[in-house]
C-alpha cells in the first residue's frame, strides 16, 4: 500500500452500522471488483470495490465480505485470496489471515477458496439476501460485474429467499463522512494542492495539455498518491468548452486559458478540484471579467451548500446567481431571461449547462440520497462555470466543500483561486 495505515475502527464502525440497518435473519454479501483485461496477457490496475472497500479496508481483488443478523446477533466474515507458491514468484505475496484480520478489524479471516463450502452452514436461518450492485443515478453499465455474476448464481443456488439491495442502505450511510474519512478526503487534497504548483512552474506558451498531465502526475506519486482520481482534463482554448474532454494533446498558446480538472486520489478516496490558468501569466480585461463572474458565483454557492438544504433547490438558487452574471457579461439579455420562464429551458443553461455540485468521497461522483437534505458529515464539490464557445473561452472554478454544523469548511481553501492570487503564482 502506498498510503499510510488506516485504523481499522473505521471498517468495524462502517460494518456496524450497516449491521443495524439490516433486517433480521438476513445475510449480506460484497465482493471485490473484476480484474478487467486488456488485450492478449494484460490486466488492467485493479481498483477495488467501493462499498467493499468501505466495509473492511481490503484492498486486494478477489475479497469476499460477508454480514450476518440473525436473532438480532452479527456476524462478519473476511475471505481473501490464499498467497500460492506461482504467486509468490510473479505477482507477489498476498494478504495473510493475519494482516486480513489487522487490516479489517474482523475476528473471521478465512480464504477464498472456502466460501462455497461454508454458505449453506451460513445459509442456515436466513431469510433476506442483500446483494452488492451499483446503484448509482448515472452509472452506465456495460460489463457485468463479479457482484452480477454472484447474484445470478444465489438466485439459481437460493430461488426461494427474499432479495434486497444493500446498495439503498449503503447511500446514506457513505454519503455522511466520518473523521478519517474526511482526513483522508483532506489529504487528498493536500496532494491535489502540489499538483497545482507545480502547473505553476511549468506552464508557458507551446506547452502541451499532456505536459502539464504528466507534471501533475509527477507530483501525485511522488507524494504515495496512486495516481488521478479520474481522467483528468488540461483543455486549452476551445477545448475548454467540452465539458468531457480528456484527449489533452493540444498545445497550450499565448493568450489562452486552460482550464484543468484534476484530483488526486488518495487511500482510495478522492478530490476533485478546477482551475482556469491564463497560458502566458497574466488575464485578459475579457477573462478576468468572466472569471470573476464564475468567482463570485462559487463563493456564493459555498454558503448556501447547509444541512437542511436540498441540492435541487440548492441548483435553482446558484441558476438565479449565473443568470444575473450571464447578464452582467452581455451574454444573455434581460429579455431572454423573461422568455425563458415561459418555455421552461432557463437562459443560463446556453452558457452553463451542467449541475454545480456532487457528493465526494470513495468515489468521485459519490453515493448519496440524492433527494433528501444535505447533513453534517457530508462532502460536496463546488463546481460553477461559464462556457463560450464563440469566443474560445470555457472557465469553471471548483473546491470540495465540508458541511459542518457550524458552518462550511473548504478543504481547498489554501489553493490558489482568486485572479491576483494565480498572477502572482505564475509570475514568481
Amino acid at each position: 500500500m502506498r498510503y499510510r495505515k488506516i485504523d481499522n475502527t473505521l471498517f468495524k464502525e462502517n460494518r456496524f452500522q450497516f449491521s443495524k440497518l439490516l433486517l433480521n435473519n438476513s445475510i449480506a454479501i460484497f465482493n471485490s471488483n473484476d480484474l478487467m483485461p486488456k488485450n492478449a496477457d494484460q490486466l488492467m490496475t485493479f481498483k477495488q470495490n467501493s462499498d467493499t472497500f468501505y466495509l473492511s479496508g481490503i484492498d486486494q481483488e478477489e475479497t469476499i465480505i460477508v454480514i450476518i443478523k440473525k436473532h438480532a446477533q452479527v456476524r462478519e466474515l473476511v475471505f481473501v485470496r490464499e498467497t500460492s507458491e506461482t504467486l509468490k514468484i510473479w505477482e507477489g505475496e498476498k494478504l495473510s489471515k493475519e494482516k486480513a484480520r489487522e487490516i479489517s478489524g474482523s475476528g473471521s479471516v478465512f480464504w477464498n477458496t472456502d466460501f462455497k463450502g461454508m454458505l449453506p452452514e451460513l445459509m442456515i436461518g436466513i431469510e433476506n439476501i442483500y446483494l452488492n450492485s451499483n446503484e448509482h443515478p448515472r452509472a452506465n453499465i456495460v460489463v457485468e460485474t463479479r457482484d452480477a455474476r454472484f447474484g445470478k448464481w444465489m438466485r439459481s443456488k437460493y430461488p426461494k429467499h427474499v432479495y434486497k439491495k444493500s446498495a439503498k442502505l449503503l447511500h446514506a450511510l457513505r454519503a455522511v463522512k466520518k473523521p478519517e474519512e474526511i482526513n483522508l478526503i483532506q489529504h487528498a487534497c493536500s496532494i491535489t494542492k502540489g499538483g497545482v504548483e507545480r502547473v505553476c512552474r511549468h506552464l508557458k506558451p507551446g506547452v502541451f495539455e499532456y505536459e502539464i498531465e504528466a507534471e501533475i502526475v509527477h507530483e501525485f506519486l511522488t507524494n504515495n498518491s496512486r495516481g488521478f482520481a479520474y481522467d483528468p482534463i488540461i483543455a486549452s482554448g476551445g477545448n475548454a468548452c467540452i465539458l468531457h474532454y480528456d484527449s489533452n494533446n493540444d498545445v497550450c498558446k499565448d493568450g489562452d486559458l486552460v482550464l484543468m480538472d484534476f484530483g488526486a486520489e488518495y487511500a482510495n478516496y478522492t478530490s476533485d478540484l478546477t482551475r482556469c490558468f491564463p497560458v502566458n501569466g497574466r488575464f485578459s480585461k475579457r477573462q478576468k471579467d468572466v472569471y470573476n463572474s464564475v468567482l463570485r458565483v462559487m463563493n456564493s454557492a459555498k454558503n448556501l451548500l447547509r444541512p437542511g438544504v436540498l441540492l435541487h433547490d440548492y441548483e435553482k438558487e446558484v441558476g438565479l446567481l449565473m443568470e444575473k452574471e450571464l447578464v452582467d457579461l452581455k451574454l444573455i439579455s434581460v429579455k431572454d431571461v423573461a422568455e425563458s420562464k415561459s418555455n421552461g429551458a432557463p437562459a443560463y443553461k446556453k452558457y452553463y449547462m451542467h449541475g454545480t455540485s456532487h457528493h465526494l468521497g470513495l468515489d468521485v461522483h459519490d453515493v448519496s440520497e440524492p433527494n433528501k437534505p444535505l447533513k453534517e458529515g457530508m462532502v460536496l464539490t463546488c463546481e460553477p462555470g461559464i462556457y463560450i464557445p464563440e469566443e474560445n473561452l470555457g472557465i469553471r472554478l471548483e473546491n470540495d466543500i465540508l458541511i459542518t454544523k457550524s458552518g462550511n469548511i473548504d478543504l481547498m481553501e489554501n489553493i490558489p483561486i482568486a485572479v491576483e492570487e494565480i498572477e502572482d503564482a505564475l509570475n514568481i
